[in-house]
Parts: C-alpha cells; sequence; structure tokens
C-alpha cells in the first residue's frame, strides 16, 4: 500500500488549463509541503544538489473503479482512440502520475518542515504525491527517443491576444505565465466551436476567451472573491 507523503500547492484550482504535460510552461511555480510523517529534514538531504527531481503523483480527481483499454487523446482532436499505455491520460487502471519539474530550491520551514519549491508542474493544487526522486540526466534523458504520434504536435502552439487593461489585472509575475498557458490551447480536443466561451481558472482570477482559428482572444479576466 501506498502512501501520500505530500501535497502540492499550484494556482491550479480547476482541471481545465493545466498543460497536458510537465515543463511546458516553465515559469508556473509550486510548492510541495510534505505529510507530517515525513518532514524529517534528513529524508531531503541532498537534494538540493539536483536541478530537476520527478514527482510520482495522484490523478486525484480522475480515480475510477473502471477503465477502458483505450482513450482519446486531446491533441488527436478527442476522435482518434489510442490504446491507454500509449498514452499519459489521465484515465488508467492505476491513477499515477509521473512528471519531471525543476527544483527551484529546499527551505527548511518551521512548522512545515523542509519545503520543495519547484517550477514547470503541471498539478492540481493539493494533488497528493507518493514520491519523489532525483532525475539523473546521463540515464533519464534519451535525446534519440522517437514519440509516436505524440511527435506531430510537439511544436503545436496558438496566438494569444490579450488586451493590456485586462492583462494589467492579473499580479505582474503572473502575466506571462497565463499566456504562456494559453498557447498551448486548454480547449478540450474535441472543441472547436469559434463562438463557444471558455473559462479558466487561475489563482483567484477568473480567464474569458473564445478561439477563433489559431488565436486565443481573451476578453475579460475576473478577480474571484
Amino acid at each position: 500500500m501506498m502512501k501520500v507523503i505530500a501535497h502540492i500547492q499550484t494556482d491550479f484550482t480547476a482541471k481545465f488549463g493545466i498543460p497536458r504535460q510537465s515543463g511546458l510552461v516553465e515559469s508556473l511555480q509550486g510548492k510541495i509541503v510534505f505529510e507530517p510523517e515525513f518532514r524529517n529534514p534528513d529524508a531531503v538531504r541532498g537534494l538540493e544538489e539536483f536541478s530537476h527531481i520527478w514527482l510520482l503523483w495522484q490523478f486525484s480527481k480522475a480515480v475510477q473503479d473502471t477503465w477502458t483499454a483505450t482513450v482519446a487523446p486531446p491533441r488527436l482532436g478527442g476522435r482518434t482512440r489510442m490504446g491507454v499505455f500509449a498514452t499519459r491520460s489521465p484515465y488508467r487502471p492505476n491513477s499515477i502520475g509521473l512528471s519531471s519539474v525543476k527544483l527551484e530550491r529546499v527551505e527548511l520551514d518551521e512548522k512545515l518542515g523542509p519545503v520543495l519549491y519547484v517550477s514547470g508542474a503541471d498539478l492540481l493544487n493539493g494533488t497528493p504525491i507518493y514520491d519523489i526522486k532525483p532525475y539523473l540526466a546521463y540515464t533519464d534523458s534519451h535525446p534519440e527517443a522517437t514519440a509516436g504520434f505524440a511527435g506531430t504536435v510537439m511544436d503545436y502552439e496558438l496566438e494569444v491576444e490579450f488586451p493590456e487593461e485586462l492583462l494589467n489585472r492579473l499580479p505582474e509575475e503572473q502575466r506571462e505565465t497565463v499566456i504562456q498557458l494559453l498557447r498551448q490551447d486548454p480547449r478540450p480536443g474535441t472543441q472547436e466551436a469559434v463562438d463557444k466561451e471558455y473559462r479558466m481558472m487561475f489563482g483567484n482570477h477568473d480567464i474569458w476567451f473564445h478561439v477563433v482559428e489559431n488565436r486565443v482572444i481573451v476578453h475579460n479576466v475576473k478577480v474571484m472573491p
């Protein structure tokens, strides 16, 4: 039986808008807080020497009792089905996710013990983490690897039209991050209607937009209470 060792704190309060892979938006910030049982500084001794780490975590909003052999990846339009083990879909026999993130720093908090600050995380706020391991470039990186059907959509990005008046409603440190998120096209793969309004929640802001061809057009930003 696996134990939850920590939870991550991010600005994603809803699944919509979370990048489909870690590292796509490098400026995304996260804070990993250990459960009381694992707040021993000795448990992370030496981790600060590594630039990147692996996170093994739970798709906590996708836990289910059944599974299907095929899923429809959003980047293929949500219509083409592939084998579940050929994808990174959250709907799996075991709801486990794997992400490589940059370790910005390790801080020792008086109450929380060691806290890990990371960037590039693709996790919902409050996601339970099962394990943390150092990323080793000499064995974990394979530049010659092929990407299968996923390789055909690696460079997919949209243009973003974000009126300055609306952009200024966001904290300055979040503006470029939000633009990068929108460039990744957060819409479900089957949604292509140009008149459809979408809503992405990030931190305490509600960002409303629609998509025309390859352009994301932001038309409102609301501050949540």
